[in-house]
């Protein structure tokens, strides 16, 4: 209660006899599911279905809005007899002492509360950036005229998930979605072929405006003058109306039936849990799988294991007082909640409740705040690149290893290039140390092929089973190579 500072059983007489401090605050907080009210007029309000693709903000996801309600037990402990003293037992401490451990305890239990509240910072993803070909695109003379409703693709026939080109006024079919549906790639091959960057998707036209995509700038833009546009193929904006789901739309409820994606995607099998080391989850922090996966893999590898895991209490010994800060502190712990098996068991059963079989995993929220503090994005909760975040880990390693041995080296390996002038047939050999080898997929090389056609081709769109494409290692070596 001098550093707010919290930890678990197992080590916090670790910390008493490591820095003295004997108080602590013992919170216990024991869930139970929110009664809703439905049929009456005096429970809480139905749930608000999200309207905007954002956390944290009016019409968004709300963090807030937690699933259930908890009954909290706090217990000041004295250390190291453990001796318990409730709350309202505090009046026969004298009054000084009782006056400053009750202001400890509010703050503690104040902090908390904030804290909760910023698990997850506000985020909008519907903020969009003018394109910088909105005042200076180039439309072709002679363009079609395009009818207000009745479109199609012109490659593939499909009516549904079409893009208007601004440029040319070709009505083409947008990019297949993870799970098949969406469309046949075709818009996005006509910029390829063309390089005409705009296009609007029909039916989300309003005379408030439409989904624009720009190609060129790999996001949803504003485009200030659409009307205009829109105009040179005939279609006044003004008369226009919604007809189908925006992309903001799209990508709500993919985010609402996230879970029954996760659920659906083994249909027909029946799943054994797994519990025990090395079976442990992770939870999403918001937009943090990039760091989810990395991590998982990289405690999989024996290096870091040894580093991190299994020198894990001379870690937690030769931590500062602010352990929140020390990055080995917080990789050792990370590496023990996945190795541990602690943190992956079932779920309690509960009276009256069948056993799901679920486990909690582990939400690693101080590594997350450390290792991004300070960096221009991981530090958001916005999506990020795995690859850049593991090498933004390797480089905060290779910081804090620099007087004792650093597990990197499984990474490291030396790259040889060879320049050989054609006219003079004189030879130039260079070398980098590299941390990944980028190898290329080659699609064509894939020991299924002709399994994998996708739904659109097959004319089976939404009943189907996805399946890999597996491709032999030495191929991806061998198209490296060519």
């Amino acid at each position: 209660m001098n550093t707010f500072l919290g930890f678990g059983r197992p080590y916090v007489e670790k910390h008493y006899n490591k820095t003295g401090q004997r108080a602590f605050l013992h919170m216990k907080r024991t869930p139970k599911p929110k009664s809703e009210d439905s049929s009456s007029n005096t429970g809480d309000p139905p749930r608000k279905k999200p309207t905007r693709l954002a956390i944290g903000m009016e019409g968004g996801f709300d963090m807030s809005d937690e699933q259930c309600e908890y009954e909290e037990e706090v217990t000041l402990v004295i250390l190291p007899q453990f001796l318990e003293i409730q709350r309202d037992g505090l009046s026969g401490l004298p009054e000084m002492v009782r006056d400053r451990v009750s202001s400890a305890i509010d703050a503690i239990l104040a902090a908390d509360s904030a804290s909760r509240k910023q698990e997850v910072q506000a985020w909008d993803g519907e903020v969009r950036q003018v394109s910088k070909h909105a005042f200076n695109l180039q439309q072709l003379e002679g363009a079609p005229r395009i009818p207000p409703c009745g479109w199609k693709c012109s490659v593939c026939d499909l009516r549904e998930n079409l893009w208007l080109n601004l440029t040319d006024g070709a009505i083409l079919c947008g990019r297949r979605y993870f799970d098949g549906s969406g469309g046949n790639n075709h818009a996005v091959q006509h910029y390829r072929e063309t390089g005409y960057p705009l296009a609007v998707k029909l039916g989300t036209i309003t005379p408030d405006g439409g989904d624009v995509y720009s190609y060129d700038e790999d996001d949803m833009v504003l485009d200030p003058n659409l009307s205009e546009h829109l105009t040179h193929f005939g279609i006044d904006m003004m008369k226009m109306q919604k007809t189908d789901k925006t992309m903001t739309e799209l990508e709500i409820d993919m985010n609402q039936r996230i879970g029954e994606w996760e659920l659906i995607q083994e249909s027909g099998v029946q799943l054994q849990p797994l519990y025990g080391q090395g079976f442990t989850g992770i939870r999403n922090l918001g937009n943090s799988c990039y760091l989810n996966s990395t991590m998982q893999v990289v405690f999989s590898i024996p290096a870091f294991q040894r580093k991190y895991v299994e020198q894990m209490e001379q870690i937690f010994h030769r931590a500062p007082s602010d352990p929140t800060q020390d990055f080995s502190t917080q990789v050792a712990k990370l590496g023990h909640g996945l190795l541990s098996g602690e943190y992956s068991k079932p779920a309690p059963e509960k009276e009256g409740e069948e056993q799901k079989g679920l486990q909690d995993g582990i939400a690693p929220r101080m590594f997350k705040a450390l290792i991004g503090k300070g960096h221009p994005e991981f530090s958001t909760n916005r999506q990020q690149d795995a690859q850049e975040f593991f090498l933004h880990f390797i480089n905060m390693v290779e910081r804090n290893c620099r007087s004792s041995s650093n597990p990197n080296e499984v990474f490291r390996f030396l790259v040889e290039e060879k320049i050989k002038c054609q006219v003079s047939q004189k030879v130039k050999y260079t070398q980098r140390v590299e941390y990944i080898l980028q190898l290329p997929v080659p699609m064509e090389a894939a020991q299924n092929k002709g399994q994998t056609e996708p739904p659109a081709v097959q004319g089976v769109r939404g009943s189907h089973r996805l399946l890999g494409s597996p491709v032999p290692y030495m191929s991806c070596r061998g198209a490296r190579c060519l």
